[in-house]
């Protein structure tokens, strides 16, 4: 984000108090939302969770030091939000995903979305495994910008993604192997 947008973003206040909420829902607010529909796959769970993330976001807007872009933190949040989500479904999601394969496997062996199948898988991950999958596989970011988001290494990122694609390889294989 260039500094004409970071100016904007601080309309009506000093510099050195940040952007305002209502500056960055009113040009973020799409973007959070499409995160949370993406991951949590409901209307209702998405515009839940967008109005959570923007509630932390207001908790911590003082701490926001510009260091990465607004959307960027937002997504961050947003992202860390909903795999938590994800992750108090526990035993839920996998039983949704156990049904799913054996329904599948039973009509011809119909494919899993690779969208649907990385939301189910990554709830057997730890948050920063999974936030190193979602910022690599979905958003696209590089090994680089993915480290730099995580506050983590570029090796420790490889690492993480390793593991991911690994136990996800091993879960799919082990699916694959209970079908008739």
């Amino acid at each position: 984000m260039g500094a004409p947008d970071q100016a904007r973003l601080h309309e009506g206040e000093g510099a050195e108090s940040g952007p305002s909420l209502a500056a960055l829902y009113e040009k973020y607010a799409g973007a959070v939302h499409a995160r949370c529909r993406y991951l949590l796959r409901t209307e209702a769970e998405a515009e839940d969770a967008m109005q959570e993330v923007f509630a932390k976001a207001l908790a911590h807007l003082e701490g926001f030091r510009n260091e990465a872009s607004p959307l960027t933190w937002l997504i961050a949040i947003a992202t860390r939000h909903c795999l938590n989500v994800i992750r108090s479904k526990g035993a839920a999601w996998h039983e949704q995903y156990a049904a799913r394969v054996r329904a599948a496997g039973e009509a011809g062996g119909g494919e899993l979305d690779r969208r649907e199948l990385v939301r189910q898988l990554l709830g057997r991950f730890d948050e920063e495994t999974q936030a190193a999958a979602v910022l690599y596989h979905v958003d696209e970011m590089t090994l680089e910008e993915v480290a730099q988001a995580l506050g983590r290494s570029v090796p420790t990122v490889r690492k993480r993604l390793a593991e991911f694609a690994g136990k996800a390889r091993a879960e799919l294989e082990g699916k694959a192997g209970d079908s008739p």
